[in-house]
């Protein structure tokens, strides 16, 4: 029996057979293969498209724009002409018209382009200075019209929109009301401090209308109040005040016909306090001095003749350190040390009194308790013999250290209860009672201090050294007040200091200290 014969088999049968996906991988990876290679060659391509593109650019850069740089110019002037017809005449990022124009004639300064350029940018900005005064645009105004003088515009076109600029500023700000707001002020004393005083009222309306012959004339007479001030300050010793015053008029008006005068009066003051200062040192008074020079550097810190007084004042402060160890009066070395310190810690000379001083101190250790009565009446009777000859030369309580009182003080701390020592005392005291009156009565206060400070080293009645002391703190809450109403604060302050060091409760302290507090808070 024959069985039928199988199909032939059809395509799909030979494709998907076995055999034919053995035999048909090889054409597969060929034909992945040549994908790949396609794109390889296709990245190639693109990056010898940009390289090429790269050389250009520095072609371009590098070599066309260093050998033919016309073509960098033209680039300039065109986008110079292009800012300028946009309206971009000035910008700080070199993108406006006045910049590029700039660049171009600083790349060639033979083309006559660039400068050509620039003058329309100066007609441009007086056009725009135009249109930006009428549009009340006042600020635009002023830096198109700054730009049209930079560029050189015609000075008469720039002054015409000046002055009108001037005076539609002036029209918009109400002139008349400003002058009134300033006489006002100037009639209340109000001249300057405040946008709202007199000075300051005036220069804007001199801004506004040079010309104003009312504003001319108010700031004329208030700066001659002002330099009348001045003057004030520096008869009573306020430097700073008069230094602040007489800047201050010189701001507003350099020309002023009181300046010279005033200033040739501060300078004068100055050098007078200067020869002051050095004769107080010269004389053995160092506080005086040092406060002189102080006064000085308060109104200029870097005087140098200032600065090297009070250096000077350190130096003498350790001698006096020095002489009052050699008596063992160290309570007195120590004062006056560290009164030395504070003006010149670095000083060789005050590290020298230092050293001294602790000298003294370990051989007053060694000798003090252990010195034989004999030594120490031989001593008294040196210390004694020393003052008598200081009282018969007039060296009563100056010069610090060789004065009777500075040898009776050192025989005293040796001896308190000698009989000699009492009398000698005693002998002084009316001396240190007429120093310390002739000090208040000449207003020297701080020697009034000093002979005060003697006359209870010297044993003076208890009771009549708290008067004394009450009379000298008053004395410093008056210097306060006159201080404090010249606008002096910081002198103010230092004088009530002054005044509750010496008597604590002086009456009318705290009420002073009251108003001192609410001037300065008001000055703030």
């Amino acid at each position: 029996m024959n069985r039928a014969s199988p199909p032939p088999p059809t395509e799909r049968d030979v494709a998907t057979s076995p055999g034919a996906l053995r035999a048909g991988e090889p054409l597969a990876r060929r034909r992945s293969s040549g994908i790949a290679s396609t794109r390889r060659w296709r990245w190639i391509a693109a990056g010898l498209l940009l390289a090429l593109l790269a050389l250009v650019l520095v072609v371009r850069l590098l070599v066309v724009d260093r050998f033919w740089p016309e073509t960098r110019g033209q680039t300039l002037l065109d986008q110079a002409g292009l800012a300028l017809a946009e309206g971009r005449l000035d910008a700080d990022d070199g993108s406006g018209a006045r910049q590029l124009y700039e660049a171009a004639a600083a790349l060639d300064p033979d083309d006559v382009r660039p400068r050509a350029g620039l003058s329309r940018v100066s007609e441009a900005a007086l056009q725009q200075a135009r249109e930006a005064l009428e549009a009340h645009r006042f600020d635009a105004a002023h830096h198109a019209l700054q730009l049209a003088r930079d560029l050189a515009a015609p000075r008469d076109a720039v002054d015409a929109v000046a002055d009108a600029l001037r005076a539609r500023e002036a029209e918009d700000a109400g002139l008349e009301a400003l002058l009134a707001q300033a006489q006002a002020a100037q009639a209340r004393g109000a001249l300057d401090g405040a946008p709202t005083s007199a000075l300051p009222l005036y220069q804007r309306i001199l801004v506004l209308d040079p010309a104003n012959a009312d504003a001319l004339r108010g700031r004329d007479e208030a700066l001659a109040t002002v330099l009348e001030q001045a003057r004030a300050a520096l008869r009573t010793g306020d430097l700073r005040g008069a230094g602040d015053r007489i800047a201050a008029a010189r701001d507003y008006d350099a020309g002023h016909v009181d300046l010279p005068d005033t200033d040739a009066r501060l300078t004068e003051e100055l050098d007078a306090l200067r020869r002051r200062a050095a004769a107080s040192l010269a004389a053995g008074r160092i506080e005086r001095s040092v406060a002189e020079w102080r006064t000085l550097l308060a109104f200029d810190a870097d005087d140098p003749i200032a600065q090297r007084g009070l250096a000077d004042a350190a130096t003498a402060y350790a001698q006096r350190a020095e002489r009052h160890a050699r008596d063992f009066n160290f309570a007195d070395a120590d004062a006056q040390l560290r009164e030395a310190r504070l003006l010149a810690p670095d000083s060789e000379s005050v590290r020298a009194a230092g050293d001294s001083v602790e000298r003294s101190r370990a051989r007053h250790a060694q000798l003090g308790p252990r010195l034989p009565p004999a030594e120490r009446r031989r001593r008294i009777a040196t210390l004694l013999q020393e003052a008598a000859a200081a009282e018969a030369r007039g060296d009563l309580l100056s010069p610090p250290g060789d004065s009777a009182y500075d040898r009776i003080r050192a025989a005293r701390l040796l001896a308190p209860d000698d009989a000699d020592v009492a009398r000698a005392s005693v002998r002084l005291l009316p001396a240190a009672r007429q120093c310390f009156d002739a000090g208040l009565r000449a207003n020297n206060l701080a020697r009034a201090r000093g002979c005060l400070d003697a006359r209870a080293a010297l044993g003076d009645d208890a009771s009549t050294l708290r008067q004394a002391r009450r009379r000298l703190a008053q004395r410093w809450l008056a210097i306060g007040d006159e201080r404090l109403g010249a606008g002096n604060l910081a002198g103010a302050d230092a004088a009530l200091a002054l005044a509750r060091d010496i008597d604590p409760g002086v009456p009318g302290h705290a009420e002073f200290a009251r108003r001192l507090r609410t001037a300065s808070l008001s000055g703030n």
